[in-house]
């Protein structure tokens, strides 16, 4: 099986953790930044500038040049860790252990039809539950989405801070389907560096995306929760109006 991996990366030029982690993933870098991130040693794809400045732009262009492979594997550039839940204790796969994960969900998806996989978004063993090892209308979130062969559906540029939302719902509305691994899951920064999406997210930009998000999909299906000491919180709550777990 044919698989890809590739890690978008804007204004963090020193040595990608992701790749340092899983020497398979390439980081994908606009023209002008390349020459920053190759002294610092990270094997790069070098794309134009214009393929770059948007989450949902790069990502694209990404699965567009990439539509040979069996499946693309989208993962955030600062990764500290991807773990397995095992006898109540989160474990860290070893990065043969995560190619072998990768190869096996791949197979998996391929059976069940399911042209969208991911895993858990929270490494809290609260949010695992043993007896529903695989969730089918689950949200899976941006820093690990793999994309099957075949999958039409690209990203909502107008939606770069809550693409990962978007995505899910928009291979449920046509798919009806994703196929997420409980047990599994990643430890990233995310938000808690610069460069990425840090470079236009605050609070109103949020806001703003929260709302577009819901005008987007309805009210009935993304719920804003209000009861954050913000008086919302950044991450909705998706009711997908489809059965099953």
């Amino acid at each position: 099986m044919k698989i890809k991996y590739f890690s978008p990366s804007f204004k963090r030029p020193e040595k990608s953790k992701t790749q340092l982690l899983f020497n398979e993933v390439t980081l994908v870098v606009c023209e002008s930044q390349a020459d920053e991130y190759i002294a610092n040693k990270n094997r790069v794809w070098v794309v134009p500038d214009s393929a770059q400045g948007n989450l949902c732009r790069i990502r694209n262009y990404i699965l567009d040049k990439n539509t040979d492979a069996d499946c693309v594997v989208l993962m955030d550039d600062d990764y500290n860790s991807f773990n397995r839940f095992n006898k109540q204790k989160n474990e860290k796969l070893t990065e043969l252990g995560f190619y072998e994960f990768v190869e096996n969900a791949c197979i998996m998806a391929k059976d069940v039809g399911a042209k969208f996989w991911g895993v858990n978004c929270l490494s809290d063993k609260g949010a695992y539950r043993e007896h529903t090892p695989f969730s089918f209308v689950a949200y899976i979130g941006g820093p690990f989405q793999c994309f099957m062969k075949g999958n039409e559906l690209r990203y909502d540029e107008n939606l770069p801070l809550k693409e990962d939302y978007d995505m899910t719902l928009q291979q449920l509305n046509k798919y009806r389907k994703v196929l997420r691994f409980n047990a599994y899951n990643y430890d990233v920064k995310q938000a808690k560096q610069v460069g990425g999406c840090a470079t236009y997210r605050n609070v109103e930009k949020e806001k703003s995306q929260l709302q577009a998000l819901q005008n987007k999909w309805g009210s009935d299906i993304v719920k804003i929760d209000g009861c954050s000491k913000r008086g919302f919180d950044f991450n909705p709550i998706l009711k997908i109006p489809i059965k099953g777990v």
